[in-house]
């Protein structure tokens, strides 16, 4: 089969493409040769945000440009997506009013938002000063917090529903430009040809290249950030942005119900590969936090960590964490067009991905426009999630409050056709532990792509976390049969 557009990595800038493709009327395949999401789309700090350190570093068009996504993905995708209020403590690092005025461009940046605007830490703010050593000064501002794995999906979800192809567990072996077309070989043997290619391969950008041989003008920078889970620092459902004395930040955010993310570091890496976190990361992000908190952790504390490599755009910068987060599009047109992605962030996936087809809209010969820049998310268009969530209770009352929240927020009004035929918590099916049962399991291995017990446990949940290794082991068995 001949396609318009076949599109290698299935993180989420690649299924951003595929989708923004496929509501535009493109035939597409997409091919990822592990999981959605399996490397460093579900490896990010999990925020939607403009970057408020970004702009340290004059990154105004970045920030401007991630702010006006923020207020589109809020809305877009309610049930994965929620506003999040940050503390930043004010330590002496830096003064008081270079923060203050950071927070005051923060928020003209952001224009017309529904989120609130930043504020000074008050008196009555006792909840979000207790953690603190210190409590004397600080900010308060907005983000916003998001399950990056579940994003990634519902972006290949909602181009699937549009007619594009989803191949997980399928690789790229080659492909090679004839005539107007490109002819690939994939690892299941299929032999597909398309009018264009898009190198969405994350870390492998630049080996991508390599194997169809082509010579890039841009070039990428690989830094590793790391996180660690720890159980929970503190109280409430906000989080904190910690100066440190290296000049890098570390946020401290709710995880999970029980548990505390700390991230990220950036360490320079020479290969994807090096995604694994060492000693020295975790020694420093509890250091971090030790600052900070009265409640102290330890490396012994860590209960699960996760270690991405970013494929930063190289734009020279002398440190890690000075390298832009902005990404390059380049297009190469020397025959059939091939366009090649360079870095990127979650938060600006849906532009990136808008930009990108403005790109390949000549060689394609096809008029592109904005189609995603209201559109909801699969399971996103529920209005009020409280409203939402009193429905699902009263509706399917059986699942309790835990497992009603944490499944309306995992599948919006998807829930509708997973539990359609459900009646009683018997017909969920086994429970696996923690209110994971069969029906749930089954829904991921026919409807999203889930191929092993650690793409369902760790990516299209993190119910992983709250089971015991005999549960674990127990779901695995299960899995296989």
């Amino acid at each position: 089969m001949t396609y318009d557009l076949l599109i290698i990595g299935g993180g989420i800038n690649g299924t951003a493409i595929a989708r923004e493709a496929a509501l535009l009327g493109l035939t597409v395949m997409l091919v990822e040769r592990d999981d959605l999401a399996s490397h460093t789309s579900s490896a990010s700090t999990k925020l939607i945000h403009g970057g408020l350190r970004y702009l340290e570093y004059y990154e105004f068009k970045l920030v401007a440009e991630a702010l006006r996504e923020r207020e589109r993905l809020v809305k877009a995708a309610p049930h994965i997506i929620h506003p999040m209020q940050f503390v930043l403590p004010h330590d002496g690092l830096r003064p008081w009013w270079m923060l203050r005025a950071g927070l005051v461009l923060y928020d003209m940046l952001g224009g017309r938002m529904s989120l609130p605007r930043s504020r000074g830490l008050r008196r009555g703010d006792v909840a979000m000063r207790a953690p603190l050593k210190s409590t004397r000064r600080g900010f308060v501002y907005s983000d916003a917090w998001v399950d990056d794995s579940r994003l990634t999906l519902l972006n290949a979800l909602d181009a699937a529903a549009n007619g594009a192809e989803i191949a997980t567990g399928t690789a790229l072996v080659s492909a090679r430009r004839e005539g107007a077309l490109w002819q690939a070989s994939l690892s299941d043997g299929q032999q597909v040809a398309a009018r264009a290619l898009v190198n969405a391969a994350g870390p492998w950008v630049a080996q991508m290249l390599g194997r169809l041989g082509v010579n890039a003008r841009s070039g990428v920078r690989l830094i590793k950030g790391s996180h660690i889970v720890v159980p929970r620092l503190f109280d409430g459902d906000h989080a904190y942005i910690l100066q440190q004395p290296d000049r890098r930040i570390v946020f401290a955010i709710p995880y999970e119900r029980d548990f505390t993310e700390i991230g990220t570091t950036d360490v320079p890496v020479d290969a994807p590969e090096d995604a694994r976190i060492d000693h020295d990361e975790i020694a420093y992000l509890c250091a971090a936090v030790n600052r900070h908190f009265t409640r102290q952790t330890a490396p012994a504390d860590v209960v699960s960590s996760w270690s991405g490599v970013r494929p930063l755009y190289d734009d020279g910068a002398s440190e890690a964490r000075q390298v832009t987060r902005d990404y390059v599009l380049e297009l190469d047109t020397l025959g059939p067009a091939l366009l090649s992605v360079f870095g990127g962030k979650i938060t600006t996936a849906r532009h990136l991905a808008e930009e990108a087809l403005g790109k390949l809209a000549r060689p394609l010969g096809f008029a592109a426009r904005p189609v995603t820049r209201s559109r909801p998310f699969p399971g996103g268009d529920i209005g009020d999630f409280a409203a939402f969530l009193a429905d699902v209770r009263a509706r399917w009352p059986f699942l309790g409050a835990a497992r009603s929240e944490r499944m309306a927020r995992a599948y919006g009004t998807m829930l509708h056709e997973m539990l359609r035929s459900i009646d009683s918590a018997e017909a969920l099916g086994r429970d696996f532990g923690a209110g994971f049962t069969e029906v749930e399991a089954r829904w991921m291995q026919t409807r999203e792509w889930a191929r092993s017990p650690e793409d369902a446990l760790m990516r299209r949940s993190k119910i992983g976390l709250k089971l015991t290794e005999a549960e674990r082991a127990a779901f695995a068995t299960w899995w296989a049969a």
